[in-house]
């Protein structure tokens, strides 16, 4: 079974639904799947490398200590650790996906606003801080993540679902100028800067790349241009 229902908008305005949906929801799924007859096989919560905040290393290990510095984060570990009081009923396993998207994805999300700019042919796009670093993964591979870890991840463990590349909104605007034969004009709107923004947030694949390997799975891949070139043709008007 896999839980990735959630509050993920960072900047959403109800704070309390963030804990109300993200660790108290999570808390009644699992009492229910507690109480099944036969429970699951297997059953994987979708955290947040969020969890990290503006940690000094980099790229980050799961072992990292974590330090949240918004309610969306502080919710997600905070799931973690409820989850815990269930580890002698359910076979918990807890992956902290790091940036991603793709197709479908709604537009207040910064990558699909962009995209949807530049698919419309828009003439200018207000956004905040150009220079944070995030990985912008797509959701194919986290996806294939996800069921790896359904299938061969070790009960209690927690993984990092990421690439360890990371990207600027610079360099997505870069390339997506490219990909569409089309400029833009970027003008920097100070109600879009985040007053605790994670400047970098970059994970390392390692424990999960390994665990795969072991097994003789590869992790799957996808370059940052191939997912903005399948979300540019999936959007409407381009």
């Amino acid at each position: 079974m896999v839980h990735l229902a959630a509050i993920s908008f960072i900047i959403h305005q109800d704070e309390q639904t963030f804990y109300a949906v993200n660790t108290i929801g999570t808390m009644n799924l699992l009492a229910a799947l507690a109480k099944l007859p036969s429970p699951p096989c297997q059953v994987l919560l979708a955290s947040s490398a969020n969890v990290y905040g503006n940690a000094e290393a980099s790229p980050l290990v799961e072992d990292q200590f974590p330090a949240p510095v918004n309610h969306y984060a502080m919710s997600k570990l905070a799931m973690e650790y409820m989850a815990r009081t269930y580890a002698d009923k359910l076979p918990i396993v807890i992956a902290r996906p790091f940036n991603y998207t793709g197709p479908g994805q709604d537009k207040s999300f910064v990558i699909p606003k962009i995209v949807g700019h530049f698919a419309n042919k828009s003439p200018f796009i207000e956004l905040g801080n150009l220079h944070v670093e995030r990985e912008y993964n797509d959701v194919r591979m986290v996806c294939d993540a996800y069921l790896q870890l359904l299938q061969h991840g070790e009960v209690g463990q927690t993984y990092n679902v990421c690439s360890g590349q990371t990207y600027t909104l610079q360099h997505v605007i870069e390339t997506l100028s490219r990909l569409s034969a089309h400029k833009l004009e970027v003008k920097v709107n100070p109600a879009f800067v985040r007053a605790n923004e994670v400047h970098r947030l970059c994970g390392n694949p390692a424990k999960l790349r390994k665990l795969l390997a072991d097994r003789g799975v590869t992790q799957q891949q996808v370059s940052l241009s191939d997912t903005l070139t399948w979300m540019l043709s999936s959007n409407q008007g381009f």
